[in-house]
């Protein structure tokens, strides 16, 4: 164990002993740890980091713009400028999340309404 986990260990003995950490909020109720596994180890304290900031990567940021410019799309009437112009911004992110090495799928398969209400669960 080195030497930091050691004193790290002791503080929180310590903190236990006194009954400091008695009564915070969330007490005895199960921890919630995210699915990081496909996550890279050395990308994985800045991705959590920037999660709980309330931050998302760009390849997530560039896929919730994707799944509300589809939502977006069905709301408009085809004939209509702005219709055109949404549909050229989502083809655009489609392209960059593909050269990104991310599947589009979720905007039109089984998935898209399970990913969307996650993100905007976010």
């Amino acid at each position: 164990m080195w030497l930091i986990d050691q004193l790290a260990e002791q503080h929180i003995r310590d903190a236990q002993q006194k009954g400091e950490l008695e009564g915070l909020p969330g007490e005895g109720a199960p921890l919630v740890l995210d699915d990081d596994s496909h996550v890279p180890p050395e990308l994985r304290a800045g991705y959590r980091l920037l999660k709980n900031a309330g931050y998302l990567p760009p390849e997530l940021e560039m896929r919730r713009e994707a799944l509300e410019l589809n939502d977006l799309l069905k709301e408009l009437h085809p004939e209509d400028k702005t219709h055109s112009e949404t549909l050229k911004r989502l083809r655009l992110l489609e392209i960059k999340l593909r050269q990104a090495g991310m599947n589009t799928d979720f905007l039109s398969g089984q998935y898209r309404d399970a990913i969307a209400q996650r993100l905007v669960g976010e």
